[in-house]
């Protein structure tokens, strides 16, 4: 499977304050938030699920990987999701592990693996 995703008996705001302090104790920032559902209503786009992605970044292992293979900053920064879907708060992101096999690496598979672990922590503490 391509992503982790949790369910949380938080709330959307909840869940992403969660988020973003164990993020932030793993080295993660958030670089940028948005708020889907708002940015579309902007757009005149009727879109009714509370839908939030944030992209994060731990800048050493940003390096880390790039100095391997410039291709993945591709898949950089990192996304999370928070979302409701039928009333139920969810929190999600794409494996590192399941993006890194396109560029077929072994080194950067055992890294992918490692923050793949830390930002999987990061979402199960915040539920």
């Amino acid at each position: 499977m391509f992503h982790y995703t949790v369910e949380s008996s938080k709330t959307l705001e909840q869940a992403i304050e969660a988020l973003k302090e164990n993020l932030k104790a793993e080295k993660f920032g958030v670089l940028w938030e948005l708020d889907l559902k708002e940015k579309l209503r902007e757009k005149g786009v009727d879109f009714d699920m509370p839908y939030h992605i944030l992209e994060v970044c731990n800048p050493e292992e940003a390096k880390r990987v790039l100095s391997e293979n410039a291709l993945v900053g591709y898949f950089l920064p990192c996304k999370l999701v928070v979302y409701i879907e039928r009333g139920v708060t969810k929190i999600g992101m794409p494996k590192p592990s399941a993006l890194i096999e396109l560029v077929e690496n072994e080194v950067l598979k055992v890294i992918a693996a490692d923050i793949e672990k830390r930002l999987t922590a990061c979402v199960d503490k915040s539920i």
